[in-house]
This record gives structure tokens, C-alpha cells and sequence, in this order.
């Protein structure tokens, strides 16, 4: 009676996540990726250091660290922190190591 009860709730999971995309991480890099790319030319474009203004954005999470030219803020605003910092990590260690 147990497994029966068990399969029904995994049943039941499955048709309620049927219709939840679940991104794969070659679209999620590229969304991540061509928002940095944006944010990048637009604090450029202002005059900011992109490299300065993203560290600081990162390490105190003040989003006026970013540019709202362009949108910017708002789209940086679609990452997390941590998101941010793992990609930034993980492009590194794949391009240097």
C-alpha cells in the first residue's frame, strides 16, 4: 500500500511540473552572457569602468553600482548575485585553467 501511495504522489508531481520550462545551461549562459555584454557597452558608453562597477555591484550589492542607461540596472536586476559570480567563476576557470 505504501509504494502505491508513494507513485501516486510522483504521478502527481510530474503532472504538475509538465508544463515547467526548465532552461538548459547553454540558454541560460547566453541570457546571462548577453545581458553582461549590454550592461558592459552601456557603462562604456557613460564612461564608467565596467570591471570596477560590476565588482562593487557584486561585492555590496548597491545596484547603483550599475548604469540605468539603457536599461541596464533593470536587466542586471534579472540576475542574482550569485548567479552573476558563478558564471563569472566558471567562464575563468574554463577559459584560463
Amino acid at each position: 500500500m505504501n509504494n502505491f501511495s508513494e507513485t501516486q504522489k510522483i504521478s502527481d508531481l510530474k503532472e504538475a511540473l509538465k508544463d515547467v520550462k526548465i532552461s538548459d545551461s547553454i540558454e541560460e549562459k547566453s541570457r546571462i552572457g548577453q545581458i553582461m555584454s549590454e550592461v558592459y557597452e552601456a557603462m562604456l558608453e557613460k564612461g564608467y569602468n565596467p570591471v570596477n562597477q560590476i565588482i562593487g555591484y557584486i561585492m555590496s550589492g548597491d545596484p547603483t553600482y550599475i548604469t540605468s542607461h539603457k536599461d541596464s540596472r533593470k536587466k542586471m536586476a534579472r540576475i542574482s548575485q550569485d548567479e552573476l559570480l558563478e558564471e563569472i567563476v566558471n567562464y575563468y576557470v574554463n577559459n584560463n585553467l
